[in-house]
């Protein structure tokens, strides 16, 4: 208990208010920091959690050092094409490292043997996101692209967000991300989270925008309140991380309406939605409202 601001609790509680994470989250936070194992009950109301904390821990640290490799790489004669389509939005070389910016090489399995040098596993490499199972082994999901960490509120890499560079690449989509893991799950992460949160806590106010360079925009502009979903329509478990971070419990669901007048607060909590004005922004600006296209004007 603390005489002065009154305050108290355990452990957990102490990293729930200092972190603005749940509990869940508080715990596992500091199993992944101490190497304690883990063991889930699945309750039956959701997907069973059959991971332990060591298991998360490797997986955690398979994922940083990715995000170091791909580092490593964006400065390569090979990523100049990365290069090019970041400068080209104006962004510096220090801004990309700022942002973690990457450079995921062209080839098979360069990530995976990077891996595999420092000791992870085929199983830890797949688990974590970071490969897939081919006919003659595991091979790199990443290819040929510019690369964003994807982290949690703590600062934990978690997956990785990619950009297609080569018109030749074997995956369509302009942009992929880590498949659903035990560490990574679409509906549960916003990119530049890690980057605005304390912001974020301070202003009471979170700005939400489509894409990673979007988010880095927003931030260089000094709206540093910025943050963006990652490949999918921002939905209730994202609500509840922003509804945390502001601390205002009338905001329902994902029905942010904002500004809204706090009680003993000198800011008023306020959510901003920045979509794109083509039909996919408005797609997710109505579904971001809780509205229908029948009910728009």
């Amino acid at each position: 208990h603390c005489f002065g601001c009154g305050l108290g609790g355990d452990v957990f509680k102490y990293v729930e208010q200092s972190e603005n994470i749940d509990f869940r989250e508080a715990v596992e936070l500091l199993a992944d920091k101490y190497h304690i194992e883990l063991h889930y009950e699945n309750s039956g109301n959701g997907p069973s959690r059959e991971n332990t904390g060591s298991k998360r821990t490797r997986l955690l640290e398979a994922c940083e050092e990715a995000q170091r490799f791909f580092v490593s790489q964006i400065l390569t004669k090979e990523a100049l094409p990365a290069r090019k389509l970041l400068g080209g939005r104006n962004f510096s070389q220090a801004d990309c490292e700022r942002f973690g910016c990457g450079y995921a090489p062209q080839g098979w399995d360069n990530l995976v043997r990077h891996l595999a040098s420092k000791g992870f596993t085929q199983k830890e490499i797949l688990d974590a996101g970071l490969a897939r199972q081919g006919q003659r082994g595991i091979y790199d999901y990443f290819r040929g692209r510019v690369t964003w960490p994807i982290r949690d509120s703590t600062g934990r890499t978690l997956g990785f967000g990619a950009r297609k560079l080569y018109e030749d690449d074997q995956i369509a989509a302009k942009y992929i991300n880590t498949p659903d893991t035990q560490l990574y799950r679409k509906t549960q992460v916003l990119y530049g989270i890690d980057l605005a949160k304390s912001a974020i806590v301070k202003k009471r106010q979170v700005v939400i925008v489509e894409g990673y360079t979007d988010v880095m925009a927003m931030h260089l502009s000094g709206i540093d309140t910025a943050i963006a979903t990652c490949g999918t329509a921002f939905g209730a478990e994202h609500a509840k991380i922003v509804r945390r971070l502001i601390a205002d419990d009338s905001l329902g669901a994902v029905q942010l309406v904002g500004p809204l007048k706090v009680k003993d607060q000198p800011l008023s909590s306020r959510i901003v939605f920045t979509f794109d004005g083509d039909a996919a922004g408005q797609k997710a600006a109505l579904h971001a409202f809780g509205l229908d296209s029948a009910s728009s004007p």
